[in-house]
């Protein structure tokens, strides 16, 4: 049975000054901006121990947020005509070019408009391993990430597919712009990623985290910034996003692991799922696909290169 889970976290001198479900709303990726202020008005959210339900609370540097999720209740997915970019697609597998702003499955707060909504009515039938809330998913992209994302049509391919990602053998490339310019053309960030202590609402790099490689690889310099690539090893939440952060490098756009004012008025991660390989689950060849950066991101590097 699911139970509430707490999430604790001290707000920054980034953070202050901004309305709570605002501030929440970016923290909590998955969870809609309308879903948080409903959890405000119910008594959900408390600063410094206090029970706050208005939603227009500013916060200050220091203060003890806590918010409580209530447990998840039950939602099968329904179909729903989403238009979807399709990449690739037969009576196994499906690979789609996810935009940016898209949930993959359904979530608090988020319980349609869903890329597995628009697979179910795209596909009639996805694989059942997860269930009747996150069909056919074998990994996910974040809701602001764009990109090719993979799912199953049956059981026989999820179970292909979730065991290549097990033992890392599915290739994932990403596209990211990061902030300043790098030192080397290439490395690799071996650190764990979990919980981070003092924000529960985001990850970071923790002795006890769970092992975590991301490879990059420098593409472009600009004044100040720098586009790459990052192909992971493993696939941990946010892991690019932590690991790049990690060692100074945050990703532009990044308001949760950078800073909460970005440029060009970008309010989400310079940050795409470019390439996408795996061996086919009932073939056993090898398929890779790729996917050029949405126009939105091109046009930041344009200006960039324009700087």
């Amino acid at each position: 049975m699911n139970e509430a889970e707490k999430y604790t976290f001290y707000i920054d001198d980034e953070h202050a000054g901004q309305r709570m479900d605002g501030v929440l709303s970016l923290l909590m990726e998955e969870a809609s901006r309308s879903y948080i202020q409903k959890l405000i008005a119910s008594g959900n959210v408390s600063v410094d121990g206090t029970v706050l339900t208005s939603k227009k609370e500013k916060l200050k540097t220091g203060q003890c947020v806590e918010l409580i999720m209530p447990p998840a209740e039950p939602c099968e997915a329904q179909p729903e005509d989403i238009p979807l970019d399709i990449v690739y697609e037969d009576d196994d597998v499906i690979v789609v070019n996810k935009p940016k702003g898209m949930v993959v499955h359904p979530a608090a707060g988020n319980l349609a408009g869903t890329l597995v909504n628009g697979l179910l009515y795209h596909c009639g039938a996805l694989s059942n391993i997860n269930g009747v809330e996150r069909p056919g998913i074998v990994h996910r992209i974040d809701k602001d990430t764009s990109g090719l994302l993979m799912a199953a049509k049956t059981d026989l391919a999820h179970r292909s597919l979730s065991e290549q990602l097990a033992v890392h053998s599915v290739t994932r490339m990403y596209r990211a712009v990061v902030y300043f310019n790098l030192k080397d053309e290439s490395g690799t960030i071996d650190a764990p990623v979990g919980r981070d202590p003092k924000n529960r609402l985001r990850m970071a790099v923790v002795p006890d985290g769970k092992h975590a490689v991301t490879h990059y690889r420098l593409v472009e310099q600009f004044s100040g910034f720098s586009m790459i690539t990052a192909r992971l090893e493993t696939g941990r939440t946010h892991q690019i996003r932590v690991h790049m952060a990690s060692i100074h490098h945050p990703l532009l756009g990044d308001t949760v692991y950078g800073a909460a004012k970005q440029p060009y008025g970008l309010d989400s991660q310079m940050l795409h799922a470019e390439i996408l390989g795996f061996v086919h689950p009932r073939t056993g060849q090898y398929m890779e696909f790729s996917a050029a950066p949405p126009p939105e991101f091109m046009t930041v590097v344009e200006k960039l290169r324009s700087r």
